[in-house]
């Protein structure tokens, strides 16, 4: 479907608990998914078998990392994920404590995936790193470009202006059953006024940069040498070298009492308690690193990847047996079955919006998804960088 077959949002309504896109942008009624986090912390807080062996649950064997030392001296600010073959994918949510209510389909079945070794940022992008790069080519985001009449037939002229869609918590409790009541279009809303007009990122330099759209992070990834990661990729890293996992950092949702990552703690979505620390979004590398040295892997922002997305993908891929560096299903076979027509790509690792209320694509081998251009102030990405 075209920009133009598309509804303006102000003129369209919709049951999908799952965010719209570019249309979306302009009013109220798209976004990408709100919703999921998972985290990281190594394994001590997974429960081991007799015999000390921890029994991995149904479907999941043990990751099996290439061995050998990282080709050479790290880049700055990335760490060497070593590869190797691992169970990809995630048990249904539902049948765990704190799983939440979506029982995500689109994350199974578990199925065994190789990818090769590769560098990674040990952090997502931030806006002091994002600057440099605007400042270096002059490039300009899709949230910093007025959305053109032709593209939304229609349209009131006044809706017509740049920006992006920001979460606006009610004051009171609402139903979980429409988005609309906590997300909103936001005038002026880009990179570099996060909460819109007025705002800066004075104080900010190190917070995730947001309102980011899929070209966007792709654009940056190239002027720095690398490339954003494909979904495989980034699952195997997210795990740190464990398997069948709940969360990255082990079974444990909230281990020794503390909360390992930037998420949502209260009454999703009109008041978070900020339990974590932060009330909204946090600066990079404020929680303890997963097993591969990598910060904020879950919760904080959603991270953009390379992929299309199916919601059979893998199932398509179980059916080939061990899938070797899997790019994902190509441009023309996304597909979207609460909005057929609109493509959309794969997000990773969830935001400070996940919660058990809502949904909990937080753990590990779960999926979100966004229509590409389409940016939110709870989404962003990290690059990765092949072997040379």
């Amino acid at each position: 479907m075209s920009k133009k077959s598309k509804p303006h949002p102000a003129q369209s309504s919709s049951s999908s608990r799952w965010p719209f896109g570019v249309a979306g942008v302009i009013a109220i009624a798209a976004i990408t998914a709100v919703i999921f986090f998972w985290q990281e912390k190594p394994a001590q807080s997974q429960a081991a078998a007799p015999g000390g062996l921890r029994k991995l649950p149904k479907g999941f064997e043990e990751t099996k990392p290439n061995t050998g030392k990282p080709p050479g001296a790290a880049p700055a600010g990335m760490v060497w994920i070593p590869g190797g073959e691992f169970s990809m994918g995630s048990d249904d949510p539902t049948t765990s404590m704190c799983g939440g209510k979506d029982s995500m389909p689109d994350a199974r079945p578990i199925h065994r995936v190789y990818v090769d070794g590769f560098w990674m940022d040990i952090t997502e992008v931030t806006n002091a790193q994002f600057e440099a790069f605007v400042k270096a080519t002059g490039y300009v985001t899709i949230a910093e470009i007025a959305p053109k009449a032709e593209d939304f037939p229609g349209a009131p002229p006044e809706n017509l202006v740049a920006g992006s869609v920001s979460f606006a918590p009610p004051n009171t409790p609402v139903p979980l059953n429409n988005h609309l009541q906590w997300w909103t279009y936001l005038k002026g809303a880009n990179w570099r006024h996060p909460e819109g007009t007025g705002s800066d990122l004075k104080g900010r330099e190190n917070y995730p940069v947001i309102h980011i759209a899929h070209a966007d992070a792709a654009a940056y990834a190239k002027w720095a040498g690398k490339r954003l990661p494909t979904e495989a990729e980034w699952e195997f890293a997210s795990r740190g070298g464990l398997s069948g996992q709940l969360y990255a950092w082990g079974d444990d949702l909230k281990p020794g009492g503390k909360w390992p990552a930037n998420i949502f703690e209260g009454k999703f979505p009109y008041h978070d308690t900020g339990e974590d620390g932060f009330k909204g979004l946090a600066p990079v590398k404020q929680y303890a690193p997963n097993g591969y040295g990598l910060y904020d892997i879950g919760g904080n922002v959603w991270e953009w990847v390379s992929d299309w997305y199916r919601p059979d993908t893998y199932e398509r891929d179980a059916a080939k047996g061990l899938v070797r560096n899997p790019q994902g299903p190509a441009e023309a076979e996304s597909f979207d079955p609460s909005e057929p027509g609109i493509k959309k790509r794969v997000h990773k690792g969830g935001s400070f919006l996940c919660t058990e209320q809502y949904c909990t694509r937080y753990m590990v081998g779960t999926r979100g998804k966004g229509e590409p251009d389409t940016g939110t102030n709870h989404v962003g990405f990290r690059c990765v960088q092949v072997a040379k």
